[in-house]
């Protein structure tokens, strides 16, 4: 088995075909400059690189890009371009190839940045979303002992959600292998790609995040088998938050500054303002997958999610330990891997209180 820094080599040869093919999200090119400005002085700024995902659980990246909140954010400090990625090891690849500044994540794929550059690569500088996390099922599959023999997705190989899949089957008695052997077969697919296959009875379930899980209950007659949230205290642990290249925070202190602003207020929005943040996510998904998701499935699964910029820095550990133990990383030490300074300096101007990193 290769282990993360071999695969870290390869994804650099590999990203200039993914930028053509990834930065489309699932449904096809969705790459989007919104850029900022518009007269002499806006052709000086530097271009803010900003990755994010086609999933409700970037609802605050869909809210703060469909809204204008970014570029309102950054107006006179720099210029947006964004880019949607499937899952975490697609933008943690374009990190790594200097064609990304900056990224909405999930935990695993920034700790397998961090590990793989010796803590160089990245630092994560706030949270975003909690939440919205869950292994959804066939009829007939009504507790572990069922998924014997069964083919199962998630995201894409190292994501985190395939993390978490791997981990539980393991506490479960399973074994399971990186090419879809085992006591179940992991097959990582884009999620629409998952969907489709679920809903024709090619895959036995799927471990996916929202609003993924909410279409295979309602359009699948899937039901949840874990509520990933059951797993840890108090419900808390972190799906996604925003990392960005450490050399370009080095060199843009004042733009990463005006990004967490964006950020906090894109939150703020999607908690203050559930209908118009909804509506807002909605109108991204439709432009970068082609189709808006029906009311139904937008309430049900906005409701499985909590935003908050706060990055849950204890989940992480124990996301880096459940990594290891299933074999796709090797041993790290995470000290360093945040920078929440800028990010309180943000949110106590306002009035908020600060967060703690590990």
């Amino acid at each position: 088995m290769s282990t993360p820094r071999r695969r870290w080599w390869l994804a650099l040869l590999l990203v200039p075909t993914l930028l053509g093919s990834a930065a489309c999200g699932d449904d096809g090119d969705s790459s989007n400059d919104s850029a900022s400005g518009g007269n002499d002085q806006a052709a000086d700024l530097p271009t803010l690189r900003l990755g994010y995902f086609p999933n409700l659980t970037h609802a605050p990246a869909l809210v703060g890009v469909e809204q204008g909140i970014f570029e309102d954010a950054l107006d006179g400090t720099a210029k947006l371009e964004t880019s949607t990625f499937n899952a975490g090891p697609e933008a943690v690849e374009a990190l790594f190839a200097e064609a990304l500044d900056a990224s909405f994540v999930g935990p695993n794929p920034a700790i397998n940045a961090y590990a793989q550059s010796d803590g160089a690569a990245i630092r994560i500088i706030s949270g975003s979303t909690s939440g919205g996390a869950y292994l959804v099922v066939r009829d007939g599959i009504d507790r572990p002992d069922d998924l014997a023999g069964t083919t199962v997705a998630s995201p894409q190989l190292g994501n985190t959600q395939d993390v978490a899949l791997r981990s539980w089957l393991k506490d479960q008695g399973y074994e399971t292998d990186e090419a879809g052997g085992g006591d179940v077969s992991i097959q990582p697919q884009a999620n629409g790609d998952a969907l489709a296959a679920f809903v024709a009875g090619d895959i036995d379930g799927a471990w996916v995040p929202e609003p993924w899980a909410t279409r295979m209950q309602q359009e699948g007659d899937g039901h949840v088998l874990v509520d990933e949230a059951t797993l840890w205290p108090e419900g808390r642990y972190v799906t996604t938050h925003l990392i960005v290249r450490t050399e370009f925070l080095e060199e843009n202190p004042d733009v990463v500054k005006a990004l967490l602003a964006g950020t906090v207020d894109a939150i703020d929005e999607s908690n203050a303002n559930p209908d118009g943040a909804k509506e807002a996510a909605n109108t991204q998904l439709e432009e970068l997958t082609d189709a808006p998701l029906d009311q139904a499935v937008l309430d049900a699964a906005w409701e499985n999610l909590t935003f908050t910029a706060d990055p849950i820095a204890s989940s992480l550990e124990k996301g880096a330990e459940d990594a290891e133990a299933v074999g796709l990383l090797d041993p790290v030490d995470l000290d360093g891997i945040y920078d929440l300074g800028p990010l309180n300096e943000v949110l106590q101007e306002r009035g908020q209180s600060a967060v703690a990193d590990l």
